[in-house]
């Protein structure tokens, strides 16, 4: 990617204020997740990533038509060398109280995402330091050359120091555990909108910032966002005029809804893939019948338990349609991803029941069986399907599902056997998952997702190589052979990728995002 920019043009066009006079347009929306924390650096999920933007802005950010990296807070970045990037800070910028947005700002907040109770580590790959140069311009200093930096800065969202530091929240609050930090219940960004309250699991409310430096392509001045987790009950909302827009329709609704007169669905696939995680780490799995091994630490039960779920009567009769079978755990729309990649290991039960019965558990085993049930699209659902097709071949899933407030703190303390992951790629660049997923647990992003504790000598190699490579074809190579090398050891078990539909009234303009994210400065209200 080219670091050498110059948009200050595009800077001063997009100075412009909205227009204080617009007719005030609420807009309400509804899907089945509550957000953990307000904390920005707390706990990395892409529906909390997306409201946290309502209010905190990052340097950097995607067009939401073009997916291009486009200005935010920062107006220009160039590279002094291959490992010192420069970058220029927006000039004439107001935090919410008023004061304000420094370099000194900008600083403290890629520091903060470096700290060890960050779960932002991964977008801060390769970052050694961050230097203020003076009033307007700092420096971001590389271990090694970095070609998807900015790719990862749109993740990193800004804080203001002396609030921090004035509410005792100068690191991020630990999320896997229960103490809170001024910051996990307020916020006080930069951004259009000000986060006016929040009420966990009832409703969060959001006002337009009048003081904003942006231009705002919407009419949108004032959010009210509520967390439904019961399907039937968002969409009798949607139906009622309750709300605008549903994020997360289940399938089996979207025929009713696509022949409302007064709603419409937009579809969209989105760079979200489903997949299983195992915990290949344990001697002994808590609460199994195996004493004194871990069945799961042989690759041969792994694939064994991949080759037991059937992924298209998955996709047909549960996701219906909604999800396209895959054998990788990245999308098509990531670099790195290839056809060949893609393809999954054959379902076969008698496949399956001869690995076991080559690994020594002619009989099967018991296990425990851990899912979110309010965060993918028909979670908890799945997991009961993949339950009931491991029984086939003797694995007795004991499974249990939690809402995704305990769920995520839960699994990142290794309290899973098995356990459903869904995984974004922000950067559109497999980097981003191989570092997360399967590169053993490490500093920094090394390993901060691979809650089963996966470790391969290669893989750790190809991905360390991979994090400063900036020969492209050379690159694409290795996060190919990376991915392959997940998919042989069977790292995780791939499930399918995730298909978007968004339901709203006919009366809703806006953009469909392929992460899934609804951006407030686009959307209308007609």
């Amino acid at each position: 990617m080219k670091l050498n920019h110059n948009l200050l043009a595009v800077a001063a066009a997009a100075a412009l204020l909205f227009a204080p006079s617009l007719q005030a347009k609420p807009f309400k929306w509804a899907s089945q997740g509550e957000i953990s924390t307000w904390d920005i650096h707390s706990q990395n999920n892409a529906l909390q990533n997306g409201l946290h933007a309502n209010v905190y802005e990052s340097l950097v950010y995607y067009n939401s038509k073009t997916f291009d990296v486009e200005p935010v807070l920062a107006t220009a970045w160039k590279e002094i060398s291959p490992t010192q990037v420069r970058f220029t800070l927006r000039q004439g910028v107001k935090f919410h109280d008023g004061s304000p947005l420094t370099t000194d700002d900008a600083v403290y907040s890629i520091q903060r995402a470096m700290a060890k109770t960050s779960n932002f580590t991964p977008y801060v790959q390769g970052i050694s330091k961050v230097v203020k140069v003076d009033a307007q311009n700092f420096d971001v200093i590389l271990s090694s050359p970095n070609p998807v930096l900015l790719r990862q800065m749109t993740e990193l969202r800004i804080m203001s120091k002396a609030w921090a530091e004035k509410n005792k929240s100068v690191e991020p609050k630990d999320i896997k555990g229960t103490d809170e930090n001024f910051a996990h219940r307020n916020a006080m960004g930069t951004g259009p909108y000000t986060l006016e309250s929040w009420q966990p699991d009832v409703k969060m409310v959001f006002k337009r910032n009048p003081n904003w430096w942006g231009k705002m392509d919407g009419n949108v001045t004032e959010i009210v966002y509520t967390p439904i987790k019961s399907a039937a009950t968002r969409i009798a909302a949607l139906l009622s005029g309750e709300v605008d827009l549903v994020l997360d329709p289940s399938p089996q609704d979207l025929g009713r809804l696509r022949a409302s007169p007064d709603l419409k669905v937009i579809d969209g696939v989105e760079n979200r893939t489903i997949f299983l995680g195992m915990d290949q780490f344990r001697e002994e799995l808590p609460g199994s019948n195996i004493k004194g091994k871990n069945p799961l630490k042989d690759v041969r039960v792994r694939k064994a338990l991949y080759q037991a779920i059937d992924a298209e009567t998955i996709s047909r009769n549960i996701m219906r349609g909604l999800g396209k079978p895959t054998g990788t755990i990245v999308a098509p729309q990531v670099a790195g991803y290839t056809e060949a990649v893609g393809k999954r290991f054959p379902y076969s039960v008698d496949a399956s029941k001869k690995l076991l019965a080559e690994a020594g558990y002619p009989d099967g085993f018991e296990v425990d069986f851990a899912c979110p049930n309010n965060r993918y699209i028909n979670d908890e659902a799945i997991c009961q399907a993949v339950t009931a097709m491991w029984a086939r071949v003797g694995v007795k899933a004991k499974l249990r599902t939690l809402p995704l407030v305990n769920y995520f703190p839960m699994i990142q303390r290794y309290e899973a056997s098995i356990y459903m992951l869904g995984w974004g790629v922000p950067t559109f660049d497999a980097l981003y998952s191989l570092q997360s997923l399967v590169r053993t647990v490490g500093q920094g992003g090394d390993g901060n997702y691979n809650v089963g504790r996966y470790s391969n000598q290669r893989m750790d190699y190809l991905v360390d190589r991979i994090k400063a490579e900036t020969d492209a074809p050379v690159r694409a190579r290795m996060l190919t052979e990376a991915l392959q090398l997940s998919n042989d050891t069977v790292s995780h078990i791939p499930l399918h990728d995730q298909v978007i539909p968004w339901a709203m009234k006919k009366n809703i303009e806006l953009v469909h995002r392929a992460d899934n994210r609804v951006d407030m400065r686009t959307v209308k209200v007609n």
